[in-house]
């Protein structure tokens, strides 16, 4: 519940939970379809999915990592996406599951995942329970660890809870809190729940903490219990069974002892305290879960492990009809559920991607999955953002991040909670080891492997003892002695023997073929001696994945100037005599592109010192408030002023935006020709999107993202590449900043907070004329004829432009020739690459993909070769080289243009 739920319930209105994923939000008791799916909403069946097995691989002894491919057809087309499932085999006596708790394992201390598998030594794991993001982070469900309860499960309804007794049985229900405390003298008052912030109950959408007493154990990280609370609240601290403290009216100071508890009440829980609870009294507390199906009460000492979740998902090993509301938590998100098998034997975790290379599902394509996988009953846990799984490879001592999450890269979002796999066996005898290192290499590339043991377990133990003997199963990679030299592409099969246990690893070696872009993580850079270019080069694989390379094994070339590759950088070391633009043009195995180096402009687009025009501040919807103005920086730039915008999005629905106009409507003028931006941004970690608005002369208008996710807190420098936005018509204006709430996914970002901005700093590469590139040429040709008219100036082609399905080829000579640029024929990989001002092509022989300045391109025409000649598409060549092309039927004219 947010700060704005608070204030309504002082003002009397009543409001309700609704809970989202990984959130709760406050919304109108008037909510339609509230609570559990009945009638026709229960008329359902899960989405059929087909998966595919593509790995499993040993964690522990009980546990595997499985690995699936699944399809689904969606909106008239076939989805698909990878899933990630931990079976846990609860008959195997050195495995466990247990929970993990934010930091030192209290509440009120989110962590991410990884984080708490590498506290609390887990051997996998993933996110667990909702909570509220906007409270101090405790879990919305019972929580168990180990036969203590640390968590009641909170009164919301259809939401479900697993469990695995300490007879290794799972269970899966929905659970009650009863509990009562007594006092010495036999008066007694109902326990309304343990670990608790403060909600609304459902379905009297009353407040949680009114007239109620809760139990506050040393779990509680916070000093608060709860914070943010419209009840005043009365404590008592009980150690070894009796009070120690009592405080009516006011809450206790700092945080729960260890083995203590502290009770706290409001009203007539109060009431009870003050007359019962006093200094040095005996008080008694007892609790249990009832299960809401059976009505039998269940001791949490009997529990192994417990957590909370949201809808039940899978029944009888069918799809079960949802339990509660699920429409906020609806889309196509990443996933993360629980269950276990018909036999009761297996327990499974599961998780589903949404990344570059996944869809993610939605919750009844997650019960097709659930189903195809065999699971016999399953719950929903909290997914979208928070989906994070962690295993451990074979040989590893700590659990890694098992697939990039929603946020991107290795980005973990903290959560209040996982559920941990543990291993509790001894150390045993050397069973084998794994193989590590580099599983894609580049050709030229040599890289070094090693071996790490793991004991009849397969838990990890030293290798120091182990001395392999290495070969490799083909050509493609070649062992020198003491590492592996990737010679050309394909795949290998590296083995290492050792004491008459072998391992393997498979490598693939990159060829140009394989790659969809290649970057330089630099696109322009300043032409001076000593100049230092940082080259952080990735290669983007058709398949989607990344792959990061040491500039120093691709092949150089330097136009202009010379320099070296060396420690990952372009340097500098002297410039040839007259020329104002250089080129240092990297190829992999003919994939190339291009560094730009010239006399770059930097400028100082604006630092907010003088600003002689208005801010103001517009909402989208209406609903959305804030503030626009310039003021005096915060941390490192209270020296300075800055743009600083509020903004505060908790009320409405869909996306959300709150805008900064510049000048009113009109904007400030950017900078002509700008290549980048860098700006500093002092973050919220709101996960919101920060985004500028861009408009050209044309009446075009370009967003521009300064920030996919504020996922950070405290000023930060950005770098935004404009070029990779297209063509901007310059005079163009930016005419406004503004931050993003997308409806999809909204409950896991913040919906309010600020943003403020300094030091907008624009960098401009050289013009056209500093290219060498001529100004103003239109040329003429026509097919059948050599005749080429450059300005109406006449001149010979030696061989006239022809047409081949429905394309006009020519020469490239003849457009560099007369545009400006360079051209030149590699016959070994049978490509032309072609180079004019800033622009790089490259076209290969009879193939219609194509290479521009590192991303591959694909067209609708083919370089070709006729009468000994290569031969290009003009419009294709020209077009890509920013030149402009004419078509005239009638005349079977074409007029290209600069």
């Amino acid at each position: 519940m947010n700060k704005q739920g608070f204030k309504r319930f002082k003002a009397g209105k009543k409001w309700m939970v609704a809970v989202l994923a990984g959130a709760l939000l406050v919304q109108p008791t008037a909510v339609p379809g509230w609570g559990a799916l009945t009638g026709s909403q229960a008329a359902f069946a899960a989405e059929a999915v087909s998966i595919s097995k593509t790995g499993e691989d040993i964690i522990t002894s009980g546990a595997k990592l499985l690995t699936y491919k699944y399809s689904v057809p969606r909106s008239g087309k076939t989805a698909t996406g990878l899933a990630d499932v931990i079976q846990v085999d609860l008959q195997n006596p050195y495995v466990k599951m247990d929970v993990m708790t934010g930091r030192g394992g209290k509440f009120t201390t989110l962590n991410t995942v990884s984080g708490m598998a590498k506290e609390t030594e887990a051997v996998a794991g993933v996110n667990g329970d909702y909570f509220n993001t906007a409270a101090e982070g405790a879990p919305m469900g019972a929580q168990v660890s180990n036969g203590v309860l640390m968590s009641s499960p909170s009164e919301l309804k259809g939401m479900y809870a697993f469990g695995v007794t300490k007879d290794r049985k799972p269970v899966i229900d929905q659970y009650d809190f009863a509990g009562t405390v007594k006092a010495a003298d036999g008066a007694a008052f109902d326990l309304a729940g343990i670990n608790q912030v403060s909600y609304y109950t459902e379905p009297n959408n009353s407040y949680s903490h009114v007239n109620a007493m809760y139990v506050y154990t040393e779990a509680w990280g916070n000093t608060e219990r709860p914070k943010n609370s419209a009840t005043i609240p009365s404590e008592v601290l009980v150690e070894n069974g009796v009070v120690t403290k009592v405080s009516l009216g006011k809450p206790l100071e700092g945080t729960v002892p260890a083995g203590a508890y502290i009770l706290r009440a409001h009203g007539t829980a109060a009431a009870y305290m003050k007359a019962h609870l006093t200094a040095g009294a005996k008080v008694q507390t007892d609790y249990s879960l009832v299960s809401k199906t059976t009505g039998q009460k269940l001791d949490p000492s009997s529990l192994e492990v417990m957590i909370g979740g949201h809808t039940i998902l899978v029944d009888n090993g069918r799809a079960a009809a949802f339990s509660r509301n699920v429409n906020s938590i609806g889309g196509y998100r990443a996933r993360t559920a629980v269950g276990y098998s018909q036999s009761g034997r297996y327990a499974y975790i599961v998780t589903v991607q949404d990344n570059d290379g996944s869809s993610g599902m939605s919750l009844s394509e997650l019960q097709g999955l659930m189903t195809s996988l065999g699971i016999w009953k399953a719950i929903n846990l909290d997914g979208g953002g928070s989906t994070t799984m962690v295993t451990r490879p074979l040989g590893e001592e700590q659990a890694q991040l098992t697939f990039t999450t929603e946020y991107g890269g290795q980005t973990q979002r903290s959560v209040v909670n996982g559920l941990g796999v543990y291993t509790t066996a001894p150390a045993g005898q050397l069973k084998g080891f794994a193989v590590s290192g580099k599983q894609q290499l580049l050709i030229g590339e040599t890289a070094s492997y090693s071996v790490k043991g793991y004991d009849t377990y397969y838990n990890p133990m030293k290798a120091s003892a182990i001395s392999p003997s290495w070969k490799s199963s083909s050509s493609n990679v070649v062992w020198n002695g003491s590492a592996f030299t990737a010679k050309k592409a394909g795949t290998a099969t590296l083995t290492a023997v050792s004491g008459g246990v072998s391992s393997s690893l498979k490598v693939e070696v990159l060829g140009a073929d394989s790659l969809s872009a290649l970057n330089l993580g630099a696109a322009a850079a300043p032409l001076k001696a000593g100049t230092v270019v940082p080259l952080p080069v990735t290669a983007t694989l058709k398949s989607g994945g990344t792959v990061s390379i040491d500039p120093s094994a691709l092949s150089w070339e330097f136009v202009g100037f010379k320099g070296t590759i060396r420690d990952g950088a372009l340097n500098v070391s002297s410039v040839d005599s007259g020329v104002k633009v250089g080129y240092a043009i990297a190829s992999y195995e003919g994939f190339k592109t291009m560094l730009t180096l010239a006399d770059v402009q930097e400028t100082n687009w604006e630092n907010f010192e003088n600003v002689s025009y208005g801010v103001t501040f517009t909402g989208s919807p209406s609903s959305v408030t804030g503030k626009a103005q310039i003021k005096t920086g915060t941390g490192t730039h209270s020296n300075s002023k800055v743009l600083r915008l509020d903004y505060d999005m908790t009320s409405g629905t869909g996306s959300k935006y709150a805008y900064v106009n510049l000048n009113g409507s009109s904007g400030k003028a950017l900078t002509s020709g700008a290549s980048s931006m860098s700006l500093d941004v002092l973050g919220d970690s709101s996960y919101n999107w920060l985004r500028a608005e861009v408009v050209g002369a044309d009446g075009k208008t370009v967003y521009v993202d300064l920030a996919k996710s504020l996922n950070f807190s405290g000023w930060k420098t950005l770098t935004v590449n404009l070029n990779q936005y297209g063509n901007i018509a310059y005079p163009a204006k930016v005419k406004r900043i503004y931050v993003v709430n997308l409806a999809e996914g909204q409950d896991e970002r913040s919906a309010s907070g600020f943003v403020e901005i300094d030091n907008v700093k624009t960098t401009s590469p050289a013009d056209a004329g500093a290219l060498g590139l001529p100004a103003n040429v239109m040329a003429k040709m026509t097919v059948g004829s050599k005749t080429l008219l450059t300005n109406g100036a006449s001149s010979q082609m030696d061989v006239s432009p022809l047409v081949r399905n429905g394309a006009t080829y020519l020469p490239v000579k003849y457009i560099t020739d007369t545009f400006g640029g360079t051209s030149g024929w590699e016959a070994k990989s049978g490509s032309i690459t072609v180079r004019r001002g800033d622009q790089l092509l490259v076209l290969n022989l009879n193939k219609k993909d194509y290479i521009l300045n590192g991303k591959r391109k694909m067209s609708d025409s083919a370089t070709i070769s006729a009468s000994n000649r290569t031969l290009v598409p003009v419009r294709l060549v020209s077009e890509q080289l920013g030149l402009h092309v004419k078509w005239e039927q009638e005349t079977k004219t074409v007029t290209i243009e600069s």
